[in-house]
């Protein structure tokens, strides 16, 4: 055992020989950042050692050896095999955007709400005789024979908590009943809790679990008005920024357990913020379904993931059963359900089947493509008597993780940007402060949000500024273009007019690394459509879901060849459609049935089976397409 001391904290524990030093201080309850899993590729959880015994670098990926010198190391990769004195720099801070989430107005039902046909949550106020020595019937009978309900369940915290009720109410209360699952539509009723019998209405709560994101609505059971919804940064982001960074850290020591804790953190901080503005005790809350990718509801119920990354790309789970909110460490009432909802495959899970029926697409014959833009770009194509669905690993990209000067869409993000055709200099648009923004002081730039990164592509492109290969054409009359550390790059913003006085730049990785992106989505789709022998120009709707598809440019979408060239009016934009789709199957037990229905409808293409993809996806590496001829608006625009 060695003695590891963490700088500045002064924080001291006792380390075996092999530890990895974000392990160690972990064990001191400090951050360390490891957006990669701890693979090593990222760099972000580095330290500092004050001398170089005590500890051994297995991998010096990332580090110079000007950086080894001096005494950095990665956390993820660095062994302790002695006493070390560690210093951690200050972490990242995950900021989060501040947007409307405060308010809950604007949320619209495609249904007239009745609780007493939908909601199998329900209030019944009643009244028991109580015993006497001439009737000695148990409490549970009493409480079933009151309520007319002789199959009447109850799991044992309930049962324990029942005689007690009673007593101290004087024989009234309100039963909080779950009539039915989608699990047991038939099944017997289930006593979730028993109330004082001037109990307040009940609450349930519709989750979002997004690999970047979590967001929440909170409803009113019994008028089915949302009271409150947030947003928040998932807690995991640290322990890795896509799926397949999460799942390689789940299979490390207590990693699956760890993840499981940061996610139920992020939504109990949700809880706490929305149950606050609402009035309410998160006790009334007693019912939870939840939405999310097939690794994200993995990890919530701490089930292995790794099956998922593995070939044949298969799931512990597709459909998982109602748990109970204890049993996950869930902030509200202890019995409550917590309904995951069915996902398709391995990388189309919840949030596509849910987002199918939340962005309203089975309402309409048309032929539809539905697609949500993240990390993963999930595809659905078909009018809903058949669908079809397929996956590609877009990365973070669009996140603003994987590129220099990237950064998530919070203030002080450039979020659009125009390139003058004359002098190639840029104007961008920022994501303000709102105290700047009141002032009417311009808030500085830190970096390049996920709109920003395809608005800026896309003008660099039509002016010339790369071609359609992503290269940079150093033959322009402008000082943005330049050779720098990491190879070519254009400046988008000047040092002196930066929050963090560095140069903002686009590197020729980047754009690498956002052409791949684009043409994994774009590949995906296409390949999917010729599946079924469909042409993109029969689709009669595109349906663009995911927090981040609501702030895509279409233009600027088209002419980097990210999104088909058709018609604007055919592009939907739905904002969070697996959170609609969360809030849907939480208030109305047929919408519920509808997101089974649809994930046990879709047929799942999996586009590494042959070459197909391969081939789309290497056409789609340049801008906007090989074939010029898909994209007859920029080829026009070109031509200018």
């Amino acid at each position: 055992m060695h003695t590891i001391r963490f700088e500045p904290s002064g924080q001291q524990v006792q380390a075996s020989t092999g530890t990895l030093l974000s392990e160690a201080a972990d064990q001191a309850g400090l951050e360390l950042n490891m957006p990669c899993g701890g693979q090593g590729r990222c760099g972000r959880c580095v330290v500092i050692a004050q001398n170089g015994a005590g500890i051994r670098r297995r991998s010096t990926v990332r580090l110079s050896a000007e950086d080894m010198a001096a005494g950095y190391a990665l956390g993820c990769q660095t062994v302790v095999e002695g006493d070390a004195v560690i210093t951690i720099p200050p972490q990242e801070k995950i900021e989060r955007r501040l947007t409307t989430d405060k308010t809950a107005h604007g949320v619209v039902l495609p249904f007239t709400y009745n609780p007493q046909v939908h909601q199998p949550v329900r209030l019944f106020p009643v009244t028991i005789e109580p015993p006497s020595m001439a009737d000695q019937t148990d409490d549970w009978s009493r409480l079933k024979r009151a309520l007319s309900m002789p199959d009447l369940a109850a799991d044992l915290p309930t049962m324990r908590r029942l005689g007690p009720a009673l007593r101290a109410n004087d024989w009234t209360a309100t039963a909080v009943i779950e009539t039915d699952t989608w699990a047991q539509p038939d099944g017997p009723p289930r006593l979730v809790a028993l109330l004082p019998p001037d109990a307040p209405e009940a609450v349930g709560a519709a989750v979002d679990i997004g690999t970047t994101t979590v967001s929440l609505y909170l409803v009113n059971l019994h008028t089915g008005e949302v009271l409150a919804k947030a947003a928040e940064y998932n807690g995991q982001i640290k322990r890795g920024e896509d799926v397949i960074s999460r799942i390689i850290f789940a299979g490390k020591n207590n990693g699956l357990a760890d993840l499981q804790k940061l996610v139920v953190e992020t939504i109990n901080a949700l809880l706490q913020r929305a149950t606050r503005r609402a009035g309410i005790e998160p006790e009334q809350i007693f019912k939870m379904t939840v939405s999310g990718n097939s690794t994200m509801l993995h990890l919530f119920l701490t089930i292995p993931p790794a099956s998922i990354r593995l070939e044949p790309f298969v799931t512990a789970i597709n459909q998982p059963l109602p748990v109970r909110a204890a049993d996950l460490g869930v902030n509200i009432h202890p019995q409550a359900s917590v309904d995951c909802l069915p996902g398709v495959a391995s990388y189309v899970g919840a949030d596509i089947s849910a987002g199918v029926i939340g962005s309203q697409m089975c309402t309409s014959t048309a032929l539809t493509l539905f697609l949500d833009v993240g990390t993963n770009g999930e595809t659905v194509l078909g009018d809903c008597d058949w669908l079809i669905s397929c996956a590609c690993s877009a990365g973070p990209a669009f996140e603003g993780a994987g590129v220099q000067d990237g950064m998530r869409a919070t203030i002080g993000a450039i979020e659009e940007v125009w390139i003058n055709h004359q002098d190639y200099e840029p104007t961008c648009r920022v994501i303000p402060h709102p105290k700047l923004e009141v002032q009417g002081v311009p808030t500085p730039p830190r970096g390049l949000c996920g709109s920003g990164l395809i608005s800026l592509l896309a003008e660099m492109f039509i002016t010339g500024v790369v071609d359609k290969g992503g290269n940079l054409n150093f033959n322009l009359n402008t000082p943005r273009i330049r050779e720098g550390e990491h190879g070519p790059e254009y400046v988008v913003a000047w040092a002196h007019e930066t929050a963090h006085e560095r140069d903002i730049v686009i590197t020729k990785v980047d754009i690498d690394n956002l052409m791949r992106a684009k043409g994994a989505i774009y590949a995906g789709f296409t390949v999917m459509a010729q599946s079924v022998g469909i042409e993109l120009d029969m689709v009669e709707r595109v349906l663009i879901g995911g927090s981040f598809g609501q702030y895509i440019n279409v233009e600027k979408a088209v002419q980097i060849g990210l999104l088909p060239d058709m018609a604007w009016d055919r592009f939907e934009f739905l904002g969070n459609t697996s959170l609609q789709g969360a809030l849907l199957a939480l208030l109305n037990r047929d919408y519920r049935r509808q997101v089974a229905e649809a994930a046990a409808r879709m047929t799942y293409l999996e586009l590494s089976a042959d070459n197909t993809f391969y081939e789309a996806f290497m056409s789609a590496l340049f801008l906007p397409h090989t074939d010029l001829d898909q994209f007859p608006s920029v080829a026009k625009l070109l031509q200018k």
